[in-house]
């Protein structure tokens, strides 16, 4: 059968904040499915804040990057059924065809959606997806928590940062948690955060220091930049820091090592003083425990430890506006786009 996909590509270079001119929507007609491809339909599609990174290396003219859930609709591969469910990282369109090569790539990271026992499938993309296994693993392995320890969490109202808030209270630890607004910081305290601020009307460093006596132990980064600089000199001896992303940094116009390390908020003399741990990474570090990370997370989320928040736009037509809301604090917990 003929299949049609809407496609959004990325037709021009964001200059600081992204804009709806960066992004065009065009119509593809599909090859057809030949043997072992699969032809999926949207159900759900992913915004988040590493594709404003994304759009700086990305050709202009190509499909912008991303994850959805999708449904299988024509099939050739005897391990995706129609109507079975499947996360695919094809990125902005309706439809797509998805190759035998695409599906054997282990680095396209294609797989069904688990099943999610009465859970919304739209969750493949936020606490049972890549973000839970963004906090799960990269809290876990690299903050390595203990009972008793302090727990720094920024962006914490996102889909990871409110995931990390809340393993951390599993793991026995005091929580100090920062947001982007008044509603954001009343839901963090729902999640158990001992202290929740809103980092735009509060001080970073200085209310550390008025408010919370102890060093931080464990610090999981969202943020970076200034933010990060004024956290800094808080951190207890042999603390460990998580460096998930960079929000602050993103619509930044330059990139590069130059830039970075012009503007990095990491203090050499408090790093070796403190004797922090510092290590950034990415989540398909853990490819091989994938499905380790999502069953747990799943398992925590029907026994009511995790809660999630979802912030849906509808219509396929709003992608670039729902990427672009992600940097003017729109969304609370995983935003997600229903087609």
């Amino acid at each position: 059968m003929m299949v049609v996909s809407k496609v959004w590509q990325l037709v021009r270079r964001p200059q600081g904040l992204p804009t709806l001119d960066d992004f065009k929507c065009v119509q593809q007609q599909l090859p057809p499915c030949t043997d072992g491809d699969v032809i999926v339909e949207a159900v759900s599609l992913s915004v988040d804040p590493y594709m404003r990174y994304r759009a700086q290396v990305l050709p202009l003219g190509s499909t912008m990057f991303g994850s959805q859930v999708a449904r299988v609709v024509e099939s050739k591969n005897s391990d995706y059924k129609v109507g079975s469910l499947m996360v695919h990282y094809q990125g902005w369109r309706t439809h797509t065809r998805i190759t035998a090569q695409d599906i054997a790539n282990p680095t396209n990271m294609i797989q069904p959606l688990p099943d999610m026992e009465g859970l919304p499938a739209s969750l493949g993309l936020g606490v049972v997806g890549m973000p839970g296994n963004t906090a799960y693993f990269g809290f876990l392995e690299l903050c390595e928590p203990k009972a008793g320890d302090t727990v720094l969490v920024n962006g914490a109202a996102g889909a990871v940062g409110s995931a990390v808030v809340q393993i951390a209270k599993m793991k026995g630890c005091k929580v100090i948690a920062f947001a982007g607004s008044d509603e954001k910081v009343a839901w963090v305290k729902e999640l158990g955060a001992d202290y929740v601020f809103n980092y735009k009307t509060t001080n970073v460093g200085k209310t550390l220091t008025e408010t919370v006596p102890q060093k931080i132990n464990c610090y999981f980064d969202n943020v970076g930049g200034q933010f990060t600089a004024e956290v800094l000199p808080h951190m207890a001896t042999f603390g460990r820091i998580a460096v998930c992303g960079a929000i602050s940094t993103y619509n930044e116009e330059k990139r590069g090592v130059e830039v970075i390390s012009k503007t990095s908020p990491f203090s050499e003399g408090t790093l070796i003083m403190s004797q922090l741990r510092v290590e950034g990474f990415l989540v398909t570090r853990w490819s091989n425990r994938w499905m380790e990370g999502l069953n747990q997370m799943k398992r925590w989320v029907l026994e009511d430890k995790v809660k999630y928040k979802e912030t849906i736009t509808k219509g396929f037509e709003n992608m670039p506006k729902a990427f672009i809301g992600l940097f003017h604090g729109d969304n609370i917990g995983k935003a997600v786009v229903m087609p």
